[in-house]
């Protein structure tokens, strides 16, 4: 088990601890390009992570030599990759069309599901609202997959009499304890921030990244971009100067 997050330069609080964490995306890769350094400290300290990706990524690419029909396998083969370079072993893929990514009740319904089978203590989420200062930031299917994770945390997941199929299925109702909305300002509520030091672990998200070789083969200057990333999060949060940050708006959903 692990402290819920190290401790940033501000921060002197004790936090609550987890065995295990649910991390929700879109699609193969944005979990590398977010929030894999924090899964590599992690997992490094015991927790049990898993993956839950709701689209193939069936339309992503950059080779239009490869056939359509091949991206789905290529990208959960990658995905798979790189989950291996930060310690996850357990992932589950929804099937879900990419681009076309709505919040339906079909969708809720498969996320309730991977929540009452993993039982985290702790899910991760994308941003579920548009970021209009950043409309990479803002992919539809992003906010789509934020906003039915939210959904299915509260109140599907809890909730024993929603999707009654979910109970036949032996699947018991199960409330997660918080959520951590990924690169989400705190906002008025600073002690919502968690902003977790991942230079140790850097190296290693940055292998992660390179194993989605469909989609960032053709990256020049990626490191920097991301280093440059993590870099303004550990400046904003106050760490010392050099660190690399990952950052985090949580949720009490207890």
């Amino acid at each position: 088990m692990i402290d819920d997050e190290q401790r940033t330069a501000t921060d002197d609080r004790s936090h609550t601890r987890i065995e295990r964490a649910l991390v929700i995306a879109a699609h193969p890769d944005d979990i590398d390009f977010s929030c894999s350094g924090t899964v590599a400290v992690w997992s490094d300290a015991g927790v049990a992570v898993t993956y839950c990706l709701v689209t193939d990524g069936d339309a992503g690419g950059f080779d239009p030599a490869v056939p359509r029909s091949e991206i789905a396998g290529i990208r959960r083969a990658e995905q798979r990759a790189a989950a291996a370079h930060v310690g996850v072993e357990d992932l589950v893929f929804l099937g879900y069309p990419d681009g076309r990514l709505t919040v339906t009740l079909e969708l809720r319904r498969d996320l309730a599901r991977v929540i009452r089978q993993v039982r985290p203590d702790r899910v991760v989420v994308q941003r579920p609202v548009r970021d209009l200062a950043s409309m990479y930031g803002s992919h539809p299917d992003h906010t789509a997959a934020g906003e039915a994770a939210l959904c299915a945390v509260y109140p599907d997941a809890r909730n024993p009499y929603a999707f009654p199929e979910l109970a036949d299925e032996g699947f018991a109702a199960h409330t997660v304890e918080e959520v951590w909305v990924i690169e989400e300002a705190a906002g008025e509520d600073p002690s919502a921030a968690r902003d977790v030091d991942i230079t140790a672990t850097f190296d290693r998200k940055m292998a992660a990244l390179r194993a989605h070789e469909s989609q960032t083969a053709h990256m020049t200057g990626l490191e920097d971009m991301i280093g440059r990333w993590a870099g303004a999060q550990a400046k904003r949060a106050r760490f010392p100067h050099g660190a690399l940050v990952e950052s985090f708006r949580a949720l009490d959903t207890r």
